[in-house]
């Protein structure tokens, strides 16, 4: 196993969000499971746009988490 790939499952079991990932994600300091649930919320935000419309509001945090 490479140190990346150890480092990833140490992260992962200890539920924060892997370095890697956080890198190219979004900032946040909640745990792995929060971060999760806070990604597939800002997806589902996005695909919504995509297939309704432009919505009535917007989920300003969706776009930028400060």
């Amino acid at each position: 196993m490479s140190d990346e790939l150890d480092s990833l499952s140490c992260s992962l079991f200890d539920n924060q969000v892997p370095s890697s990932w956080a890198g190219v994600g979004f900032l946040s300091m909640k745990p792995l499971a929060s971060w999760i649930e806070d990604l597939n919320n800002r997806i589902n935000f996005l695909n919504n746009w995509i297939d309704g419309g432009v919505p009535k509001i917007f989920w300003i945090s969706g776009f930028f988490f400060p």
